[in-house]
Order: C-alpha cells, then structure tokens, then sequence
C-alpha cells in the first residue's frame, strides 16, 4: 500500500529524515517510536505532503502510484488521512458541516455526484454511534472550546467518515488522560480492517496497549534504526533509547 524508498527532506534548510525505507500493508498497524528531534513528525507530514516539508530524494508510492509531486489535498483524495497532533480551530463550522464539505469534496474528485443528504445523516449517525459520540457534539464549531480528548476523538470521527485507506496518527496520545486516549484508541481499532492500514507515532508504549502494533520501528537522526514486534515497544519503555544508540557506536 505505502511504500518510502531512501527518502530525504529537509524543513527550512534542515536536514531532517536522512534516508527512510518504509512499507506498509493493508491490514497492518505500525508504530514509530523515537525521542524528541528525531523526525517522526516530519516522516507523516511528507507522507501526507504538507508544503512546508522538501522532500530532497528518494520515492513515495501510495496503491502503486507515485505520490511524490502530489498535494496534500490530492493525497487526501486517495486515501490519506493525517490526525493532527495539536488540531485547528475553526469558529463558525460545525463539525458535520466540515465533514459533509470533506466527504464531498474526495467524492468530487472522483466524478461523483454529492452524497445525498438522508444517506449522509445515515452515515453520520452510525459512525458517531460506533464511537459513542454525543449528538449535540456534532453542531459545535469544529475544535473551538474542545478539551484535548474532544479533539481527538473529533479527528477519529473525520477518519471514520472518510474512510481513508491509510490512517496516519500523528502522537494523538498527547495530551490525553487515560480514559481519553482508551476512547481514542477503541475508535482506531473499530475501524481498523483488512483494507485499510495505520501508522501510529507515539513517544510512549502505553498506547501501544490500546492498538497493538504488527511493526514497531524506532526513528532516530533521521533513520529507522531499529525495527520488531510490539515486544519492542516495551523493551523501549523499560530501557529507553540510550542502549539502541549504544548498539549503533
């Protein structure tokens, strides 16, 4: 599904990922670990293309297709979704008016019709009933005056309306207490299935207890230097990172 091949880019002339191979499967899960600095946010903002981030060389593939000189919002037609780690606000629009106008947009871009309003307040419904979403949360403007938790949960609710064949969550355990992030992560595995994939990044294993990694790869000076199981995730927990850095001297 997504395949990085020698990938190099670079923010406001800083080196920051310096030669990422990466594949992701359809069905798969994949964490990326890593210490502050190390890239991990870099890595899903070039996936997801934001213009910000100059990718130098090497290849992205997304369902076979190069995706390298696309736009974000092209990459978010075909499929990409990007949880943001601090979401935006945006007084004035609600937060089903926002989804209606996304969903309609990607249906747009593929010479579709709009979706019918009675399938789509169908569709809203089912999806905020799988995540236990109150009603009355939808009519609120999108992210103003929401809790982190509310956020969050907020961006799992735009991912399960739009359907996206690979889900990118980037650090959405920030923030959270415990009950939150268990709300978070149970949204994430509801939709989870074999057609579609997500690449979670985390700095800590706990919510990796909550959706279970195939893949746990550590990022570090720009490279995935390390890669395992979720048996990993906990040996970075107990050990930290100091001792991978010792294996690579």
């Amino acid at each position: 599904m997504l395949k990085i091949k020698n990938l190099h880019a670079r923010v406001e002339d800083k080196n920051i990922l310096k030669g990422i191979d990466l594949n992701v499967n359809a069905g798969e899960v994949h964490a990326i670990m890593g210490p502050n600095g190390s890239g991990k946010s870099t890595l899903a903002s070039v996936i997801a293309g934001k213009e910000e981030f100059e990718m130098q060389k090497g290849e992205i593939t997304f369902m076979d297709e190069d995706i390298s000189e696309m736009d974000p919002e092209e990459r978010a037609h075909k499929g990409i979704f990007l949880s943001f780690q601090y979401p935006i606000e945006i007084p004035g629009v609600s937060v089903t008016n926002f989804i209606k106008t996304a969903i309609n947009e990607t249906r747009k871009s593929k010479g579709l019709e709009d979706m019918p309003a009675g399938k789509m307040l169908k569709m809203i419904k089912e999806k905020a009933d799988l995540l236990e979403i109150d009603r009355k949360f939808l009519s609120r403007s999108l992210n103003e005056g929401f809790s982190g938790g509310e956020k969050k949960r907020n961006e799992i609710f735009q991912m399960a309306m739009l359907e996206p064949k690979l889900a990118i969550l980037d650090e959405t355990d920030s923030g959270l207490d415990i009950d939150a992030l268990k709300v978070v992560a149970n949204g994430v595995n509801k939709l989870k299935s074999a057609d579609n994939a997500v690449v979670v990044i985390t700095h800590y294993q706990r919510l990796l207890d909550y959706i279970v990694p195939d893949f746990v790869h550590v990022l570090m000076n720009g490279k995935i230097v390390k890669s395992g199981t979720k048996e990993l995730a906990y040996e970075l927990e107990e050990k930290g990172y100091d001792w991978i850095k010792e294996e690579l001297v």
